[in-house]
């Protein structure tokens, strides 16, 4: 039999893991990561035997409290990941580890979805989909992860596996599961027996519904495998884990139309409802006067909202979807006929616009982010949701305003799902109180839900929140079966106590999270954990979330005198927190609150930087140009003599000085300097210069890639830089540098290299490392020149490293020198004035964290596009970790970061494989084996 998995005990695995997103936290005794679902099978009988409580984890963006434990917490995410299309994208067979966002973009090629569309899809696991039974916002429960569910493979408690996808699972588990099997239909015949319970039933899920289990299945289903298998589905990992599920996906529709309904008071907007539920709306989202006036304040606040004095105001937010634009357009019409009924109090339109969409649904997607990141200091922000028959959900939204007032909760808003009678809301406390205020809040809410007929949880489960409630919603003969199903299933009680039932009515109240304040770029963290899957290091070390909260544990445990903890947490900090954290900032384009923690490791790593390395980073800060030319004259150097010798001195110096201070030779660097030659260009602006063209230093310390492939074009002589001639084999290429200013000359354009400019840089070295003084010193050198070169911001700079390009925006903010990189400059202006011949078969494009930044991966698809017949961009490429020389300090960190890529490259050869940025090239080069080069270079080769 298999071994369970070794259980980790470690302070810095155990705090790391112990948080989600929720305002509870339970610190696990051991944690463990097992591998695969034998390794599953083994910890459960374990547990079962020892009757030790265990809990299976995976994204942890619950909000109530479901994915921890003070007994064995197993995470799931790291090994479970596996996605299988099916049928042309009809069905999709997924493991728990999978985000939702991407199994759907696996899916977007055969343009299906999963039905399941929760806000969180960033970042939210199937596992976790399947365990919250997730619908959205126009899931409804039509297209929820119970209605859409084909089949699943679950273990028992006991280790038996359930696996409804094959033939003959209800025969084998009554074989394997005698007692289990047989007690099903008992309960089965229980509840279809009683007919009080079956019109119960039926009311509760006939709304949206995640409170309890799904006693439903009892009723929709027939055999004990398929009830058990949907009985799965919400139970919130108290009844089996869930080693694979195989969805029924739905369609995209081609065109959205969306507009803004806005209404003159909240009853206005509810009164409403019939008639716009009855005109076929894909989505109804109901925004309060509060949201309303928060939105006012967000980035790009649509017009519709812009200018309006909100009173009582309230909006719905409504759109429709086909795949006919002609269909849409009629819809568009009734929509248009409908609002004139309604009474608005702004002017109405549906557009199909990408620009006024995105800003209505910033409106609403934002309210989130503006509330709990403007929170009071010292509070949590409590994201909780509720369901009501539509006709009471106006006087439900009513009295939870009033409750809010009551209360003393300034400033909450309520949204949500209006179609559904889904709301959710938002409000701010002080958990360090003891939480009386909470509890009483709580209490009367209960009591409003439930006097208009409602569920207490509608989407996000009932967790530790309103475990203590699922008897008052149903009644005790209904709470009565679920403690029976659960008993059946989980004899030892082992799985996830405390979670969807419990005797204690104070449950809810306890184990409350402390708020603790570190550093001001962090303290706006909710700890959502949006961030993880876009991290690096996710799989290496830590993820940002867990930077943030080591970092909140570490002062928690000082506080409380605990100093071997926080010094255990301290100690381990330095590596997994600080050294393999690759600052790509990646973490921001996902974050709810706009937390770059990139910004908190670079200047930990400055408070804990030396006088002596701070002296030297400013000396080559004044001597920038030297030491490029003697990093390039060494790699020349090192690349002339056999490949162990140079590996060998920097082993020798990485145990000396440490693998913080000494980059590893890679096998991945370029066996010659890269001393960049351009071929004319050079000079001040005049008024035949199109750009300031500023080379990345980048090109001159690691030069060009080496033994590209060839195009298979004849006749561009080798001038282009790209490694091939009409009458020899590739060869090594010129670079970027050179195939940008061929491309402007062949384009009719002349660009301007300031004076001096092998001796700048854009900052990002010396900031990575935390090295203030020499990173200010460079920066007002660049400042200096760019403004003068581009004549006081007349011409624009371009830059042709992407992560350069973001640090030279940095330099330059505040001016009026318009900084862009250079595939954004050539897609603009060059791109249309070259002649394109025989374009390359085909093409793999790395995205990379600074193209994603600068919005400029469009630009570099769009090369890419022009120069091959067929553009790869892999599913799930991501941040190479190179991060500069970050991955020849800590090679693990790109191997680790870019290893699903690599993997999904390797299934499919093609021509040319192309980035935009020099060490991210290199990092692919490490992972995948293949040459990467700038995609500026590709379109030298295939243009004449």
């Amino acid at each position: 039999m298999t071994d369970p998995p070794l259980l980790d005990t470690d302070v810095v695995a155990r705090h790391s893991l112990a948080h989600d997103a929720s305002h509870y936290l339970l610190l696990p005794e051991a944690v463990t990561a097992p591998a695969d679902e034998a390794e599953v099978v083994a910890l459960l009988r374990q547990a079962s035997r020892d009757r030790r409580p265990l809990t299976f984890r995976s994204g942890g963006t619950s909000l109530s409290g479901q994915a921890q434990s003070e007994s064995v917490l197993a995470d799931v995410r790291r090994h479970f990941r596996r996605i299988e299309v099916l049928e042309a994208g009809r069905r999709v067979r997924v493991g728990p580890g999978a985000t939702l966002r991407q199994v759907n973009a696996h899916l977007l090629r055969h343009r299906r979805r999963l039905g399941p569309d929760p806000a969180s899809e960033i970042a939210c696991t199937i596992g976790g989909v399947i365990a919250n039974n997730s619908s959205g916002m126009a899931a409804g429960i039509a297209e929820n992860s119970y209605r859409t569910l084909d089949s699943l493979r679950f273990v028992l408690p006991s280790g038996t596996i359930v696996d409804t996808g094959r033939e003959g699972a209800d025969a084998r588990l009554r074989r394997e599961e005698p007692e289990l099997h047989e007690g099903l239909l008992r309960l089965r015949r229980r509840v279809r027996d009683d007919a009080g319970s079956t019109r119960r039933i039926r009311e509760r899920f006939a709304l949206k519904n995640t409170m309890g289990y799904g006693i439903n299945a009892l009723l929709d289903f027939e055999t004990p495998a398929e009830m058990l298998a949907h009985l799965v589905v919400g139970s919130e990992g108290t009844l089996a884990f869930v080693s694979s599920a195989t969805f029924r996906t739905v369609p995209i529709q081609k065109h959205i139309a969306t507009g803004l309904l806005v209404l003159p008071s909240l009853a206005a907007a509810t009164s409403a409802l019939p008639e716009v539920v009855g005109a076929g709306f894909a989505t109804a989202e109901l925004m309060d006067a509060r949201s309303l006036r928060v939105a006012q304040g967000l980035a790009g606040a649509p017009q519709e909202i812009s200018g309006l004095a909100v009173q009582d105001h309230a909006a719905l937010l409504v759109e429709h979807r086909s795949d006919d634009p002609e269909a849409l357009a009629r819809k568009s019409a009734e929509a248009l006929s409908l609002s004139a009924s309604l009474g608005l109090a702004a002017p109405f339109a549906m557009t199909t616009d990408g620009a006024r969409r995105a800003a209505m649904w910033t409106t609403r997607k934002g309210l989130y982010a503006a509330v709990a990141g403007a929170r009071p200091a010292g509070s949590t922000a409590l994201l909780e949701d509720v369901v009501v028959p539509v006709p009471a959900l106006e006087a439900t939204c009513q009295g939870m305003q009033g409750l809010f007032d009551r209360h003393g909760y300034a400033e909450s808003v309520i949204f949500g799902h209006a179609k559904d009678g889904n709301i959710h809301f938002l409000l701010n406390e002080h958990l360090g109180d003891g939480g009386d205020r909470l509890e009483a809040f709580t209490e009367d809410m209960v009591t409003l839900v439930l006097g208009h007929g409602g569920n207490l949880k509608a989407e996000h489960g009932t967790g530790r929140m309103m475990a203590p409630f699922v008897k008052r919603q149903y009644g005790p003969e209904l709470y009565g079966v679920m403690r029976e199903l659960k008993a059946l299933v989980d004899p030892a009680g082992i799985l996830n106590p405390g979670v969807v039932l419990t005797e204690d009515p104070s449950a809810h109240m306890r184990d409350l999270k402390p708020v603790i304040e570190i550093e001001e770029e962090a303290d706006r963290c909710v700890e959502c954990g949006y961030c993880e899957p876009v991290c690096p290091s996710k799989d290496l070390t830590l993820t940002p979330r867990q930077r943030i909260v080591l970092r909140r544990d570490a002062n928690l445990a000082e506080q409380r005198g605990d100093l071997e903890t926080a010094r255990a947490i301290r100690a381990a900090y330095e590596y997994e927190g600080l050294q393999t954290c690759a600052v790509d900032g990646m973490c921001v384009t996902a974050c709810p609150v706009d937390i770059n923690t990139g910004d908190l490791v670079r200047r930990l790593r400055a408070e804990d930087t030396s006088a002596a390395p701070n002296a030297a980073w400013s000396a080559a800060a004044g001597s920038w140009d030297l030491l490029t030319r003697g990093a390039s004259a060494a790699m020349g150097a090192a690349g002339a003599v056999p490949a162990g010798l140079p590996r060998a001195a920097t082993a020798v110096g990485r145990a000396l000085l440490g693998a913080d201070a000494v980059p590893q030779y890679r096998p991945e660097l370029p066996r010659r300097g890269g001393a960049v030659r351009l071929a004319g260009g050079r000079g001040r602006a005049s008024a035949d210069v199109a750009a300031v063209y500023l080379p990345a230093c980048v090109h001159t310390m690691f030069g060009a890639a080496e033994e590209p492939r060839p195009t298979g074009r004849t006749g561009c002589g080798g001038n282009c830089g790209c490694g091939s001639s009409a009458d020899s084999a590739a060869t090594a290429s010129a670079g970027v540098p050179a195939a940008l200013t061929l491309l402007a000359q062949r384009a009719g354009m002349r660009l301007a290299v300031p004076d001096g400019a092998a001796s700048l840089c854009c900052g990002t070295p010396f900031s990575s490392k935390g090295m203030t003084a020499a990173k200010e010193r460079m920066r007002e050198r660049v400042r200096t020149t760019l403004l003068a070169a581009s004549d006081g911001g007349r011409l624009p700079v371009v830059l042709d490293a992407a992560s350069c390009t973001e640090g030279i925006l940095e330099t330059m903010a505040g001016s009026d020198v318009e900084v862009v990189d250079a595939i954004t400059f050539v897609r603009r202006h060059l791109l249309e004035r070259l002649s394109i011949g025989e374009r390359a078969g085909s093409v793999t494009v790395h995205p990379t964290c600074s193209t994603t930044h600068l919005g400029a991966t469009g630009d570099l698809v769009a090369i890419a596009e022009a120069c091959a017949a067929e553009v790869v961009v892999p599913v799930d490429w991501g941040c190479c970790g190179y991060a500069g020389d970050r991955g020849m300090l800590h090679p693990e960190l790109t191997a680790s970061a870019t290893a699903a890529e690599a993997a999904e490259v390797a299934r499919r050869e093609t021509d040319w494989y192309v980035s935009a940025n020099r060490t991210c090239e290199l990092g692919m080069q490490a992972a995948t084996g293949k040459s990467y080069r700038h995609v500026l270079e590709l379109l030298a080769a295939v243009t004449g």
